[in-house]
């Protein structure tokens, strides 16, 4: 009964916020109730009850960092916009198109643990709204900013959900996981990977302004914009927070048993579905760190392929009209490679 009942809304998590447009525009408030059913299912049908004062905390208490930084640097953006804007333009004209693609791809990378990858995501379709290259090369850009982006963002608590998730997941023992805990240790493979995106970047950039057809901001924002963006964030991870302590007993007796080389492929699903969410379902103290570096990279570079794969590309390619075989076309191709060149890198290392 609890497998049958965890496995139906683990489908459910996955399959419907891809196949029902009416789920996916709700997303945030489907994925509490499931995780609210999860938790329920577990607690009365498995080993442990989990429902708790302390879960009722967590949950509260977990999302309020992130989202007062998504808070208050929407409010900074939508009142700089035009300044951000007037001197982007400027350091494109003075460093050249390729140092500039270069250049913006890192930095959006790096800021990304700090200001979310939700802000940085805004930041990056702020700025290609305002260049005026070929749509092509536009769309090129803003996949390799969103790839970059997703791997910045993993190496704080407040730089993303999935990161938040992690650290909530791993803040007990044996991992006492504090702010610096992914920095310390995935830095040493992100970092290679954000200036892969950015070098690629700059080898593609385009040698002139475009008179043809380029990519627009679908709509400009207002404080409201703000607030619910704010809003669906802390929704969200309340409800990453839930579906991973519902999903425990899975986690336990299934996923921890799986090798990390088999985790790491298997997670080429997060191209179709948010990445966080698979995280919530997978990631567990009781395994050891090397399956968690596997997990956690696997994520993050196969949430770049697809739109639906991470928030960046999903807030992109919504603002700027990007069709998702637009997107298939860059993004498919160098996040296999990707994949496959970490992979050798982490058998190799780890």
């Amino acid at each position: 009964m609890l497998e049958i009942s965890l496995l139906t809304i683990l489908l459910a998590v996955l399959v419907l916020p891809v196949s029902l447009h009416a789920v996916e525009k709700n997303i945030e408030a489907f994925l509490l109730a499931m995780g609210a059913a999860a938790v329920t299912v577990s607690h009365y049908f498995g080993p442990e009850r989990l429902w708790s004062v302390h879960l009722a905390g967590e949950i509260f208490r977990e999302p309020v960092l992130i989202t007062a930084v998504v808070f208050a640097a929407g409010f900074l953006i939508l009142f700089f916009k035009d300044k951000i804007t007037k001197y982007i333009l400027k350091a494109e004209e003075l460093l050249g198109k390729k140092l500039f693609s270069f250049a913006l791809i890192v930095l959006l990378g790096f800021s990304s643990s700090v200001i979310t990858a939700i802000m940085a995501a805004i930041l990056l379709v702020e700025i290609v709204s305002a260049l005026r290259y070929d749509r092509e090369h536009e769309i090129k850009l803003v996949v390799l900013g969103c790839f970059s982006i997703g791997l910045g963002a993993v190496l704080t608590p407040v730089g993303e959900p999935l990161s938040t998730i992690c650290i909530a997941k791993l803040r007990g023992a044996p991992y006492n996981a504090d702010f610096f805990f992914l920095l310390k240790h995935l830095s040493a493979y992100v970092v290679p990977g954000i200036v892969l995106c950015g070098a690629v970047g700059a080898m593609i950039a385009p040698k002139g302004r475009s008179d043809a057809k380029t990519l627009g901001e679908k709509e400009t924002e207002n404080i409201r914009d703000v607030f619910i963006r704010a809003g669906k964030v802390y929704i969200f991870i309340m409800a990453l927070i839930l579906l991973g302590t519902g999903f425990k007993p899975i986690i336990d007796q299934y996923i921890i048993k799986l090798s990390s080389s088999s985790l790491y492929w298997i997670n080429s699903l997060s191209a179709v579905m948010d990445n966080a969410t698979l995280a919530s379902a997978e990631i567990s103290p009781k395994m050891e760190l090397v399956k968690i570096q596997f997990i956690l990279l696997g994520l993050l570079i196969a949430g770049g392929m697809l739109v639906p794969g991470n928030i960046p590309n999903i807030i992109s390619a919504g603002r700027l009209k990007i069709k998702s075989k637009e997107w298939a076309k860059m993004g498919l191709p160098f996040g296999f490679v990707m994949m496959g060149a970490y992979f050798a890198v982490l058998r190799y290392i780890l």
